[in-house]
């Protein structure tokens, strides 16, 4: 049996990095997800990443290139699912 794509993170407390920038909503498919990661822009905690199944957890520093902006964002808690804009952004903090 296949295992489902909601069953692919295997470490607790933690969540791949194309799931979590769909779950709040910076990316709108996971596929785009993946293709943002793969460029090797995003940094967690400074660290460069280029990798879509990098871990991201609570607490963590994520520097998101966007086309209009950088964006800071601290991990608050991960979310347990992509639901309304409100909850995304309620996972995250924007560091000016």
């Amino acid at each position: 049996m296949r295992d489902d794509d909601d069953d692919d993170n295997d470490t607790p407390g933690a969540l791949r990095l194309d799931k979590w920038l769909w779950m709040t909503r910076f990316c709108k498919t996971r596929a785009i997800a993946q293709k943002l990661a793969n460029k090797g822009r995003i940094r967690i905690n400074g660290r460069v990443v280029d990798k879509p199944h990098a871990l991201v957890r609570a607490a963590d520093v994520i520097t998101l290139p966007l086309p209009a902006s950088v964006k800071v964002l601290k991990v608050l808690h991960l979310p347990e699912r992509r639901g309304p804009a409100t909850e995304a952004q309620a996972s995250y903090e924007l560091i000016p």
